[in-house]
C-alpha cells in the first residue's frame, strides 16, 4: 500500500496515560479560543475527565463541524469530573495584550475548577500557577483533555456570538463570522465604526490600511 495513503492514528491519551501511571488522576486540559478575533472576549476552558475515559470523536474543535461540537460539548460536560470556563473582555485585552489576556483566561479557568488539578496539559502555553504542567504544541490535536477544553471554550464563545453579542450589536454579522476579520466584518467596521466590544488594539492596522486606499 502507498504509505502516503495510510491513515496515521494519533493516540490522544498518550500524555494522560503517562500521568495516570504516576497516580495522577486529576489531569486538566486547558485551552483558549478567540485569540485572533477583532471582537469580543477571549474564552478559556479547563476540563478534568475521568482517568481511562476514551472519547473517540474528541479532536481539535477547529476540525469539527458545529453540530458535532455541540454534541460533544454536552457529552464532555456530562462526563467531566470538573470543568470551568473563563472570559477576558476586549478592554482588558487592549490594556494587557492578547497573549497575556489568553493566559489570564486560562489561569481563571483552572482556578474555577471544583477539584484542584494535579497536572495541567496546556495548548502551547504556560499557566501562571504553581501546578505541574506540560505545554504541548498542537495540543488540541494531540491530547484528549486539551481537545475537550477547546470544544468547551469554542462552543461557549460561539453561543455568546450567536445568542447575545449579535443581538446587542447588530449590523456586524457577529453570528456568522464570530468576530474574526472576514471581509463582511471589515466592511461593517468601516461603515459603522467599532462597537464597545471591539478590540481597539486590533483595529489600528485595519483602519490605517483603509486610509491608504484614499
Amino acid at each position: 500500500m502507498n504509505k502516503s495513503n495510510e491513515i496515521i492514528e494519533i493516540n490522544r491519551l498518550e500524555y494522560e496515560a503517562s500521568l495516570w501511571s504516576r497516580g495522577l488522576t486529576a489531569v486538566a486540559g486547558v485551552d483558549e479560543v478567540g485569540r485572533g478575533c477583532l471582537f469580543g472576549d477571549v474564552v478559556a476552558a479547563a476540563v478534568i475527565l475521568p482517568a481511562g475515559l476514551v472519547l473517540e470523536e474528541v479532536n481539535d474543535s477547529k476540525q469539527l463541524s458545529e453540530k458535532k461540537r455541540d454534541r460533544l460539548y454536552d457529552q464532555i460536560v456530562e462526563e467531566a469530573i470538573a470543568w470551568s470556563v473563563a472570559r477576558i473582555e476586549a478592554s482588558v485585552i487592549d490594556s494587557i495584550n492578547i497573549r497575556q489576556a489568553s493566559r489570564l483566561a486560562m489561569k481563571q479557568a483552572v482556578l474555577g475548577l471544583s477539584i484542584a488539578p494535579e497536572h495541567l496539559l496546556v495548548d502551547a502555553e504556560t499557566v501562571d500557577l504553581a501546578i505541574e504542567q506540560t505545554a504541548i504544541i498542537k495540543g488540541d490535536s494531540l491530547s484528549q483533555s486539551i481537545a475537550a477544553a477547546s470544544i468547551v471554550a469554542k462552543v461557549t464563545r460561539d453561543r455568546l456570538c450567536t445568542e447575545i453579542w449579535d443581538t446587542l450589536y447588530p449590523g456586524y454579522g457577529i453570528a456568522g463570522h464570530k468576530g474574526y476579520a472576514t471581509k463582511v466584518h471589515r466592511e461593517a467596521l468601516l461603515e459603522l465604526g467599532p462597537s464597545p466590544l471591539h478590540r481597539r488594539s486590533f483595529l489600528n492596522n485595519l483602519f490605517a490600511e483603509q486610509q491608504e486606499l484614499f
